[in-house]
């Protein structure tokens, strides 16, 4: 029974540093045990009615409980690997009667003592294998730490880029954006601007999926309502006649359509054109699509 307790708790380990690594440092479109979680959060939170708001908190929690996992199927990996060897293999404090702290839950004490680098040492690895494993689960417990901090440091910064962009086509959606007054170097610049921090926003999704799963509450910083405008905003600027124009036009349209295929692909799976695309990702959020700009049928390619 040793070694297939063992194996289990190995194969537990590896599965989740598997997993955080892609959800860190090596994102897949396939995702993976983050993913599927902060996709059932959101699911859960996100289709009670427009005024059950606890749907901002999707996101936090989403993360939250992502940790959480990590950390506990971490400890009974660990656990699973302790407990064949108790109490044989362990020392235990004056106190303690070995016989009586042998079971699963003691393994998985000692476990989350280790992980936690607590080192209370009532319980501890006696035999020589043993001692060396301790300290290397300390060190995935201080390396599940880091890479938890790094995650949401990269997160954060990632939601307010988006909201930023959104903010700035809210601030160009109540300016006067028509064609005439897009057709110059200004306007070329203005739509080279949005273009780029498009493409950012569009990296973002790729390396940071998790932030899809953040409700933004506020419309004017909501991106998910305001890509109509961006669709707009290269509908106009395409009739300019400034070649500048024109072209920063183009460049528009094609961010947005590389920001609909990430948005299908990895997050909504329902197919068809950029402007459907994006107003699916609106209902997901719970932002109006009205179609304004065009037809509903695509964005034209350029």
């Amino acid at each position: 029974m040793t070694w297939p307790l063992v194996l289990a708790g190995a194969a537990l380990i590896l599965f989740i540093l598997r997993d955080v690594f892609h959800t860190i440092w090596h994102p897949t479109r396939h995702g993976g045990l983050s993913r599927l979680v902060m996709r059932r959060v959101w699911r859960l939170s996100a289709h009670r009615g427009a005024r059950w708001r606890p749907v901002g908190l999707a996101g936090p929690v989403g993360m939250m409980t992502v940790v959480t996992i990590w950390a506990f199927v971490i400890a009974v990996g660990w656990g699973l690997i302790y407990w064949p060897h108790m109490p044989d293999d362990f020392s235990y404090s004056t106190g303690l009667t070995p016989s009586e702290h042998a079971g699963p839950v003691d393994a998985l004490y000692v476990s989350l003592v280790t992980l936690a680098t607590l080192g209370l040492g009532d319980i501890a690895p006696a035999s020589g294998w043993l001692r060396m494993l301790a300290p290397i689960e300390a060190l995935v417990g201080f390396a599940l730490l880091s890479a938890t901090v790094a995650w949401v440091l990269g997160v954060y910064p990632a939601l307010a880029r988006r909201r930023a962009l959104a903010l700035r086509l809210s601030h160009l959606s109540r300016s006067d954006g028509t064609t005439e007054a897009l057709d110059s170097a200004g306007g070329a610049a203005i739509l080279d601007g949005v273009a780029s921090a498009l493409s950012t926003v569009t990296v973002d999704f790729l390396q940071y999926a998790e932030s899809y799963y953040f409700y933004d509450g506020d419309e004017n910083i909501s991106l998910a309502g305001r890509l109509e405008f961006a669709v707009v905003l290269a509908d106009r600027a395409e009739r300019a006649r400034h070649p500048d124009v024109r072209l920063s036009a183009s460049v528009l349209r094609t961010a947005l359509e590389d920001l609909a295929t990430v948005l299908d692909e990895r997050f909504l799976r329902k197919g068809g054109t950029p402007r459907q695309v994006f107003r699916v990702y609106a209902a997901d959020h719970g932002r109006p699509w009205n179609g304004a700009g065009g037809d509903e049928d695509d964005i034209p390619s350029t």
